[in-house]
């Protein structure tokens, strides 16, 4: 365990459990953000005034808020904790949910506070665009990644990329937004690629790492809202998108009987946000064509994320009492 210095002093026990406290804790805020945004797509395909986005949206900022001090405590008292996790392989890729969170918070408060949201973005999409080059340089430089590190949660860096536009575009930073989505779009067929090479032809992902083949869902189903943000009609491509966001919905549900042998951990949250973007992309996409068939798609996913999202929350306070959470693995 790594000690803290005589002005950062804190009990054993807490400095043990402050050094484990991981990363992947911000893809509980990616998750809750996305639950927001879908129940506001939700609010506006069905014409409904609702309180509950914004009573998401309360309870996502309050919990990214806690998540956010939490980490920023271990990156205070213990750094080198930070270290061997941005040093660690499989982890590093996490990184980025940081930005992301920060992203998609903006694009949340977007509506109600413009100002703000605008301040927040800028520093999301800074942050976001360093992560970025950080994380595609530690893969292409001297350090020994082998294929059984590979898993869909590479796909976050490119996650974060293609989301610039969702907010970026009515911000008014074109030209930013679509250098983002042009590299997150290119990581994401690069890295398509290799992880399906992965997945086909090397040992399945360890137990822990199962619920990240849900992140294949993510990256079309962004890339979709953002490029609806960026060209006054999607057409074909926008609908390409759309149905990859599908296709790769279907596949991982022929996977879910893997997800029931396997115990809980952080990496769950990973069910979230993905299948929260594409409630989302289902409602856009609604609203551009009025299609009633995509508003009742988008609902149906939207019911799955809800009762994903209290299952996750249940299991995960289960796991913060019985102090199954921020522990060595």
């Amino acid at each position: 365990m790594t000690a803290a210095t005589p002005d950062t002093q804190l009990p054993d026990g807490a400095l043990t459990r402050l050094e484990h406290y991981p990363v992947t804790f911000f893809a509980i805020g990616m998750g809750l953000l996305g639950l927001t945004l879908a129940l506001r797509g939700a609010e506006r395909a069905w014409g409904v005034t609702a309180p509950l986005s914004e009573i998401a949206l309360a309870v996502s900022c309050l919990l990214l808020a806690a998540i956010a001090a939490g980490y920023l405590a271990k990156a205070i008292r213990i750094p080198s904790a930070v270290v061997g996790e941005w040093n660690h392989p499989v982890r590093v890729a996490f990184f980025p949910a940081i930005s992301i969170s920060t992203i998609l918070l903006a694009t949340a408060l977007l509506p109600l506070f413009p100002v703000a949201a605008e301040a927040i973005w800028l520093i999301g999409v800074s942050v976001q665009g360093g992560l970025s080059l950080a994380v595609i340089g530690s893969w292409i430089s001297h350090r020994p990644f082998q294929t059984p590190h590979l898993s869909p949660a590479w796909f976050i860096p490119a996650v974060g990329n293609v989301l610039v536009p969702v907010a970026g575009a009515e911000l008014g930073y074109a030209d930013l937004s679509w250098l983002f989505f042009s590299a997150g779009l290119l990581f994401w067929l690069v890295l398509l690629t290799l992880v399906m090479n992965r997945l086909v032809f090397h040992d399945p992902l360890p137990g822990r790492l199962v619920p990240t083949l849900t992140i294949l869902i993510a990256p079309p189903a962004v890339a979709y809202v953002a490029w609806s943000h960026l060209v006054p009609d999607p057409g074909p491509f926008g609908q390409i998108l759309l149905s990859l966001g599908y296709v790769f919905f279907l596949i991982v549900v022929t996977q879910v009987q893997r997800f029931h042998r396997i115990p809980f951990a952080l990496s769950w949250w990973a069910l979230s946000f993905p299948v929260a973007a594409l409630s989302i992309a289902s409602f856009v996409h609604a609203e551009h064509t009025g299609s009633g068939a995509y508003r009742v798609l988008g609902t149906g996913v939207l019911a799955l994320l809800m009762a994903i999202i209290i299952l996750l929350l249940v299991r995960t306070a289960q796991a913060i009492a019985r102090k199954e959470i921020c522990r060595p693995e």
